[in-house]
């Protein structure tokens, strides 16, 4: 039945793919009608250093009134892109052949430049009409398109050539005749040797390939070709082409493997703690029924007077926990929008947007939890509490991101995040974020102290000699590979989509395997807590927390292991940035696992120690 459910799942997901966002319509365009095409920044899936299309050192053919910056979305921006209007001219229907673009005169410095940017395997990113431009790749029958084209290619002997032709093939869609819609992409690169003329098209071959010297000036002309290709690819299923991949099944048996498996573990996990629960207090209360008391406490009972005394560093604890409830509460909110498919591909930077209007929205979130859990640990620092829920775990990340987008500076590259989206980012946090933090916390400190079923002891129990796998490395190390283990399949994708420039679309996987994340770090925490507390070692907050939140760092381990096998990057901005950015999805995803593992375990605690009588 679980397979079933999950091939369903999957089965919705790749049905779902060509649903639009409400209020995306399709543009209509007339015989002869301007089709605009727009130009966004060069990326390469070996480096992490993304540059301008109209860098200098390119020097591609600009508008004659010159590039126009288009309007992007928040969360397009801070992924880097940069896209600007393009000096080809594309009408509906109007073939072109071999047109003129422009000519210009490529330094030694700039060509080296180039040639490097080749071996790195930096690839063209345009869009027409919302589409990506793409290369046609044939997989045994079937065709599928790989967004982007490389700027060059490199011959047998290892040379860099630089591409200065470009043959468009633009498929449209029409019922009537009368009004077009366009439906693909297709750009074909190819290096041609410039003449003094501009180029001859029909040349092709290794002799007249355009080969960048780093020792002289070059001459190069750019051109292009438009042709218009006739399609019975409805306008509503357009991106079915750009998200077809060859790893489908692979994919879809990974996640379902992993489902049965996580789901098996964790029923089996669940049945233990029922019935040695069940005989635990049974146990418990006969004893206390009998008359003699003569009998001796043990087992977990025996803590329950310092069960609840309050964790070292509690302020941390609880500003953590807050953060955590305010992550899961974003996670679960964005990923359900993606799954009903409001977060279409054809918005760029959508998923990030939404993202990041959630992680601001639900700050009051972050308050309140916070609040709530200090003032059950005993703190009195209200204020203090306040500031670091709103400051701390944010003021982490941004310190981190200012100092990669110092590297991204250094580097000259487009994606290094101008000064307006970065004051429009401090706005949100300090006018938003912040201030719904504040009001979250009021009213977590107004309410009553949560309340526990017993009372805490004044002089804390002696803790006894723990064996070995109860230690606090040990147990916490091992409780962290069953949540990683429930989302490795996919982590791998969303790592992919991330630096590899390919589309993540199976957000109805991507729900699954939260729900299952969710699972496994609640009953992972609760097995460790019951252990250590049959262990008579009271000191559970922090463990609850860290037996899933290590989790995260195996997803460390994970991006060292993805960069390794994966990247063949060479300058130490990319690396940086890599491992910057690892670190912050780590620490978040510790975060996030941690508070559930946490929650679920306090819940459990409390759930335990009110069904057993204590005098």
């Amino acid at each position: 039945m679980l397979a079933r459910a999950v091939l369903a799942l999957a089965a919705a997901a790749q049905a779902a793919r060509a649903f639009y966002l409400p209020g995306v319509v399709p543009h209509d365009y007339r015989s002869g009608d301007r089709v605009e095409l727009l130009v966004n920044a060069l990326s390469s899936p070996e480096t992490a250093v993304p540059y301008d299309y109209y860098f200098d050192a390119f020097h591609f053919c600009s508008p004659a009134d010159g590039p126009r910056a288009q309007s992007e979305s928040l969360g397009s921006i801070l992924f880097g892109d940069r896209l600007f209007s393009s000096a080809f001219q594309l009408n509906m229907l109007s073939n072109t052949t071999c047109q003129q673009q422009c000519q210009t005169t490529i330094p030694a410095n700039d060509a080296k430049f180039i040639n490097a940017a080749i071996l790195d395997k930096y690839m063209l990113n345009w869009f027409v009409d919302g589409l990506p431009a793409a290369t046609k790749i044939r997989e045994e029958t079937e065709f599928y398109s790989i967004i982007g084209f490389p700027l060059g290619q490199i011959t047998s002997e290892g040379k860099p050539v630089f591409n200065n032709h470009f043959d468009i093939f633009v498929s449209y869609h029409t019922e009537n005749n009368e009004k077009f819609r366009v439906v693909g992409v297709q750009v074909s690169p190819r290096s041609i040797q410039s003449g003094s003329n501009g180029n001859d098209c029909q040349q092709s071959g290794a002799p007249h390939l355009l080969v960048l010297s780093e020792d002289s000036e070059n001459h190069v002309a750019f051109s292009y070709s438009v042709n218009w290709v006739k399609s019975s690819t409805p306008w509503g299923t357009r991106w079915d082409h750009y998200l077809f991949t060859t790893d489908t099944k692979i994919h879809w048996f990974s996640v379902v493997n992993s489902a049965t498996v996580v789901f098996l573990l964790s029923g089996m996990v669940f049945m233990i703690l029922l019935r040695a629960l069940r005989r635990d207090i049974a146990r418990y209360n006969e004893i206390e029924a009998q008359q003699e008391d003569i009998q001796e406490e043990f087992g977990w009972k025996i803590v329950h007077g310092d069960v609840f005394r309050a964790p070292p560093f509690r302020m941390f604890l609880s500003v953590l926990i807050g953060h955590g409830a305010q992550l899961a509460l974003m996670a679960s909110v964005t990923v359900a929008f993606a799954a009903l498919g409001f977060l279409s591909p054809s918005s760029r930077g959508s998923l990030t947007t939404v993202m990041l209007v959630f992680y601001v929205l639900f700050g009051s979130v972050a308050g309140y939890v916070s609040s709530r859990f200090y003032k059950l640990f005993g703190g009195e620092s209200w204020r203090q509490n306040v500031v670091m829920s709103a400051f701390l775990v944010p003021g982490i990340i941004f310190v981190i991101f200012l100092i990669l987008n110092f590297f991204l500076v250094g580097a000259r590259s487009s994606g290094a995040v101008p000064f307006g989206t970065m004051f429009a980012v401090i706005t949100l946090w300090f006018l938003v974020s912040a201030p719904l933090c504040l009001v979250g916390a009021y009213f977590g400190f107004k309410k009553a102290k949560i309340e526990v079923p017993v009372r805490t002891n004044q002089i804390p129990r002696q803790i006894p000699e723990q064996p070995w796998y109860l230690g606090f490395l040990p147990s916490v190390m091992l409780g962290g590979i069953l949540p990683f283990g429930a989302v490795f399949i996919e982590l791998y994708f969303i790592m992919s989509s991330i630096w590899s420039n390919r589309v993540y679309y199976v957000f109805g996987f991507l729900m699954l395997v939260f729900f299952i994340l969710a699972l496994t770090c609640s009953l992972v925490s609760i097995l460790i807590t019951y252990f250590q507390l049959c262990a008579e070692n009271y000191n559970w907050w922090w463990r609850s927390f860290f037996s899933s939140a290590s989790a995260g760092v195996y997803m460390f381990l994970h991006g060292i292991s993805y960069y390794v096998t994966r990247m063949d990057t060479h300058d130490a901005a990319s690396g940086t940035l890599f491992f910057g950015w690892t670190l912050v999805m780590s620490m978040l995803f510790s975060i996030l696992t941690g508070t559930i593992g946490f929650i679920a375990s306090f819940m459990f605690v409390r759930k335990i120690y009110s069904a057993i009588k204590v005098d």
